[in-house]
């Protein structure tokens, strides 16, 4: 049980580390050709994290939301395999990581993107209906 509390804080912190340097990964993702073709990968592993943290989907299983966090942390984080600062080749290892985890998490990441989708159909509808 005590093992599960301090889990769950570290994955909190985790969050709150992703969420705020959100903008420092699109940097990098826009930086890097390696990493580019992963842009729509990796937005949706930060908007997971978003709905995860608030609570808005939590459907989805504890192996899968700590694969997307660690993949995350792993891009975000500049001492890797690589240092990202070696021209051409520093961002291939995070290019491998992303593409390690999305392997790992896909069909997750597309019951989220469904969900997400349906979400959005929702939202645009309230709002027509307002209108």
């Amino acid at each position: 049980m005590q093992n599960n509390v301090r889990e769950k804080k570290l994955l909190e912190a985790d969050f709150a580390h992703i969420l705020e340097e959100e903008e420092r990964l699109r940097e990098k993702l826009k930086e890097s050709t390696h990493l580019e073709r992963f842009t729509t990968d990796v937005t949706l592993f930060i908007s997971l994290v978003k709905d995860y943290s608030q609570g808005n989907y939590r459907d989805i299983p504890y192996k899968t939301i700590s694969a997307v966090v660690l993949g995350l942390l792993y891009i975000l984080n500049p001492i890797d395999i690589i240092p990202d600062f070696i021209p051409v080749i520093g961002y291939i290892d995070d290019a491998i990581v992303i593409g390690f985890c999305l392997k790992m998490v896909e069909k997750d990441l597309l019951k989220y993107q469904a969900w997400k989708n349906v979400q959005s159909s929702t939202e645009s509808s309230t709002i027509d209906k307002e209108a």
